[in-house]
């Protein structure tokens, strides 16, 4: 791997962090100016990926199907094109759904609800938050019997287990958080997650989600093969190739399985490129 090489192409896009673990182990670290190992960042749309495992952790506790319908939580969805929508489909972007909800543009659970589609469910992959939105209004309902939002089951099931601390996370007009965005966190805490992820949803000897329950977070669609439930395949056909999670500006993790690497990326470069740095990391 050559870490000054991705340093470098990292540093002319307006790097801020840039944190390497193998094997847990902390093996490059470099910050940007104003920058350190303990300053928070917005992850923005990298957000999303904590909210795949989440939903096949949600299952492996009976709490939902990713394969259900929305229809099955909302009736008002049990027609028309919406009723063939699965919680899968929300995760993946191939509900049907039109692009939005980016930014600072995240709708309320009602308001996400209300959304007619643009495409049939499953034909098309659409960028956008307001299928996480959906989905956790589906989740936030299965939830009540516990008293528990989206963000508390998401903190105790996944985040409190490997110790991963969430500097805050912002809220939405109603006091929700939103789900494909909003979280602030520090580099060597995100890199956590990808811990968790490289190692098949193992912390040590726990087991926090079954590495097979885990795998289908990693598989495309027919919509897009590169996108899995909140991850993006940088080689699809390849089993052992890099997973990442993206965010606006440059913010990226990357689970290099067959390096047995995760590497976290801040930065506020609009033109850095994922894959550019990929080449340089993993070239010669």
């Amino acid at each position: 791997m050559n870490f000054d090489a991705a340093f470098a192409y990292a540093q002319r896009h307006d790097l801020e962090a840039l944190f390497v673990q193998r094997e847990g182990e902390t093996v490059f670290e470099r910050y940007g100016e104003g920058f350190d190992a303990a300053k928070p960042h917005a992850l923005y749309s990298g957000t999303k990926s904590f909210w795949g495992p989440l939903a096949i952790a949600a299952e492996e506790d009976g709490l939902l199907d990713i394969e259900e319908t929305v229809g099955a939580t909302f009736p008002a969805w049990n027609s028309g094109a919406k009723s063939r929508v699965t919680l899968r489909d929300l995760l993946a972007l191939t509900s049907g759904i039109g692009f939005g909800g980016l930014g600072n543009a995240v709708p309320l659970y009602e308001r996400a609800l209300a959304v007619e589609l643009k495409n049939e469910p499953g034909s098309t992959f659409t960028y956008g938050g307001i299928p996480l939105q959906v989905f956790g209004a589906v989740l936030a309902e299965k939830l009540k019997a516990r008293a528990q939002t989206p963000h508390d089951y998401l903190s105790e099931r996944l985040f409190a287990p490997i110790g991963l601390k969430i500097d805050r996370w912002r809220a939405l007009s109603d006091g929700t958080k939103p789900l494909p965005t909003g979280a602030f966190v520090a580099a060597a805490q995100w890199a956590k997650f990808g811990r968790l992820v490289l190692d098949g949803g193992m912390w040590g000897a726990t087991t926090i989600v079954p590495s097979a329950a885990l795998a289908r977070c990693f598989v495309g669609s027919s919509a897009n093969a590169r996108y899995g439930l909140g991850w993006w395949l940088a080689d699809p056909a390849d089993p052992q190739g890099a997973i990442y999670a993206s965010g606006s500006g440059g913010q990226a993790m990357y689970v290099l399985r067959a390096q047995r690497c995760v590497v976290v990326k801040f930065g506020r470069g609009a033109s850095y490129k994922h894959d550019v740095f990929l080449r340089r990391l993993l070239g010669p």
